[in-house]
């Protein structure tokens, strides 16, 4: 079946012509009607759009375009409600933006177009991007295709889904604080957040700008490397977006990793981590050593202030970027008597209980007499973590850790203390943070009964990707974990 192939694997069948870009597109489609009842990974589809764009690179595939020149051409990319697709629904999972339709195509949008992508579908998130479960959906939770009873995480859960479960080739998501690696760590994908500036955020609706980054979720390293490749570069509409060279990251990620360095933070392998997820990350950091990697303890002293600093800068950033949500502009309105009325009563009742509650702490720590007592501290702090991270890397080439504390929970377990949700990124946060670039990818799974995903994370120096995916594409080839599939 066309929907379970690689990217690597179904570009190699449509050059040989031995399937077409519309059986493609016609097999994830089928996949979809048959398990998304259960997954709710997509909040739409167009079929019809879809097959136009299959026809079109069907076209172009027996006109001699090559996948050399068109990297992804007639591959089905899904994409995460809170990028902006032309002519297509972009309600960022929120009853506020319930019958947008954006009016154009976001950077990374038209560079899946340029490289011959099928871009459909949209995919099911936390509101706003601001959860780790995906339950704070305005039209309902996506779960978990390994165990339909629990969390795929968040917030680009139902990316990691929709690619866990066979509904595409690959996708798209955005990272603030984990919110591709966490969801690909629980649903057994792979998921890849870029150094800050690597690649455009021109068309991703804010949550927190100065974390914001958009990333490939996929079923293996190469597919990643070549998802990357296609989405990085300058972005002149994009002020954050750095001039930096995009190295072939689909060809570096064979070479060797004997003789790079790898740092083990003492702060991650600590008290309240699962004990199968330790034992399969101890496990991966064995091989990772095999294959030749030199392994070393390292500090990153200020692990325990990460949390608190990203749950300011973050809600501070959102308070402002969520301000243009007024009902005046676009979206839902819900009429009053005074434009403050008007105001109040649109934005509660568009926005969930989750944005709510972001937007109020962030309102307050920049708020006056508070701003200098919180903000300004937690920008500080936030200095001190991107230094440590800089310090580490002084000395190794690379460092790995576990991507979650634990494996997916169950759906509504910890949906009534917020700070046990918050701590589900604990692990991701500070790369965020730092600006610097992470990938999760399979490491194994958990001895209960079903079997749960584990995840590995690999983080690297600011616009050190081909470093990690090196790492990560090492240590795949040499295990078994991302062949694995859920039984839906």
């Amino acid at each position: 079946m066309l929907n379970q192939l690689t990217i690597s694997n179904l570009a190699a069948k449509l050059a040989k012509r031995e399937a077409s870009a519309r059986e493609a597109v016609q097999s994830c489609l089928d996949q979809i009607a048959r398990v998304d009842g259960r997954v709710g990974a997509f909040l739409s589809a167009d079929p019809a759009d879809a097959f136009k764009q299959a026809d079109a690179a069907d076209r172009a595939l027996a006109e001699g375009t090559t996948h050399a020149q068109k990297p992804l051409l007639g591959v089905p990319i899904a994409i995460k409600d809170v990028i902006a697709v032309k002519d297509q629904p972009l309600s960022c999972a929120s009853r506020i933006l319930q019958k947008y339709v954006s009016p154009y195509d976001a950077t990374v949008v038209e560079k899946l177009r340029a490289a011959g992508a099928i871009v459909f579908g949209r995919l099911n998130m936390d509101e706003f991007a601001m959860g780790s479960s995906t339950e704070n959906s305005a039209f309902g939770p996506t779960k978990n295709p390994w165990d339909t009873s629990r969390i795929p995480g968040g917030s680009s859960g139902g990316s990691a889904a929709a690619v866990a479960a066979d509904e595409c080739i690959g996708s798209l998501g955005s990272d603030t604080g984990g919110s591709i690696r966490q969801p690909a760590a629980l649903c057994g994908c792979v998921g890849f957040k870029p150094t800050y500036g690597r690649v455009s955020r021109y068309g991703l609706v804010a949550f927190a700008s100065s974390l914001d980054q958009i990333g490939p979720l996929t079923k293996d390293v190469r597919d990643t490397a070549t998802l990357l490749e296609v989405i990085s570069g300058l972005d002149n509409r994009d002020s954050t977006s750095v001039p930096q060279p995009v190295p072939r990251y689909a060809t570096i990620i064979g070479e060797g990793i004997k003789g790079l360095k790898l740092g083990l933070p003492k702060e991650y392998l600590v008290g309240g981590i699962d004990p199968d997820v330790n034992n399969a990350v101890r496990i991966a950091v064995a091989q990772l050593q095999k294959l030749g990697a030199e392994i070393q303890e390292i500090s990153l002293p200020h692990t325990d202030c990460a949390v608190a600093t990203y749950y300011i800068v973050a809600t501070a950033e959102a308070s402002a970027n969520l301000a243009r949500f007024d009902g005046i502009r676009y979206g839902l309105r819900v009429d009053g008597t005074d434009p403050i009325e008007l105001y109040a009563k649109t934005r509660g009742t568009g926005f969930g209980a989750e944005v709510k509650r972001r937007i109020i702490l962030g309102t307050y720590v920049l708020s006056s007499g508070y701003h200098d007592a919180y903000y300004l501290r937690a920008q500080k702090v936030r200095t001190l973590i991107q230094q440590d991270f800089l310090k580490a890397f002084e000395h190794v080439d690379a460092i790995v850790t576990p991507t979650t504390p634990t494996a997916a929970f169950t759906i509504g377990e910890k949906s009534g203390d917020p700070l046990q949700m918050y701590l589900s990124d604990i692990f991701t946060i500070s790369c965020n943070l730092a600006g610097i670039c992470g990938i999760s990818l399979p490491c194994g799974f958990t001895t209960s009964t079903p079997k749960l995903p584990i995840g590995l994370q690999l983080l690297g120096k600011p616009f050190g990707e081909e470093t990690i995916l090196k790492l990560a594409h090492a240590y795949e080839q040499s295990t078994g974990w991302h062949r694995e599939k859920p039984r839906l």
